[in-house]
């Protein structure tokens, strides 16, 4: 299986290559166009901040290439994040991909939302064998709002959607790379689709 980790510059990606090996995956971080396009799978990180994020993916010709992608593309914390239509961080435009805008929390909460929360309301392939309310591991200051598309849910100041499905098209608010025995089972689910 041929698997590419997107390298555009805003990744905190040697985790994930990390978590990948452990399941016997050799992950190959790339921003050459052919390679993603090539790949069998796709994951799209991002640690950082959205307007930033953007340029570089402009600047790479990603942000055109990514929403095209037909094979599985899981976008993690800010890679999910950019796939949505836009980001109240930086007033940013995003990739349009998941027909939801991410706001900020307000002050009324501890931001960033920092450390382990439960998921649940879970609708994908994505969480086979995950049961409701599992603990994963969030750093996050802006949150997708509760959408069609949300596939779970979590409560931080109200509920949001801490995963989100479109097609071939899947993200994670919380990082399951850094997750424990669960991010591992949602990874391995990943690579099965």
């Amino acid at each position: 299986m041929k698997l590419v980790i997107i390298d555009y510059g805003a990744g905190n990606i040697k985790s994930i290559q990390f978590a990948f090996k452990r399941l016997g995956v050799d992950a190959i971080l790339s921003n050459n166009i052919d390679e993603i396009k090539g790949a069998d799978k796709v994951i799209f990180p991002g640690v950082g901040e959205a307007s930033s994020a953007i340029k570089m993916l402009q600047e790479s010709r990603l942000d055109k290439v990514i929403p095209t992608l037909k094979q599985p593309v899981l976008g993690i914390c800010l890679g999910m994040q950019l796939m949505c239509n836009s980001s109240e961080e930086g007033n940013t435009k995003g990739l349009g991909i998941f027909d939801v805008a991410i706001k900020k929390f307000s002050k009324a909460v501890k931001v960033p939302q920092m450390g382990w929360n439960v998921i649940y309301n879970l609708k994908s392939d994505l969480f086979t064998g995950i049961k409701e309310k599992e603990f994963m591991y969030l750093v996050h200051s802006f949150y997708a709002e509760n959408c069609e598309e949300a596939i779970a849910t979590t409560d931080y100041e109200f509920e949001y959607a801490s995963a989100l499905q479109k097609n071939n098209f899947y993200g994670t608010q919380f990082h399951p790379e850094k997750s424990g025995k669960v991010g591992e089972q949602i990874l391995k689910n990943f690579l099965a689709l």
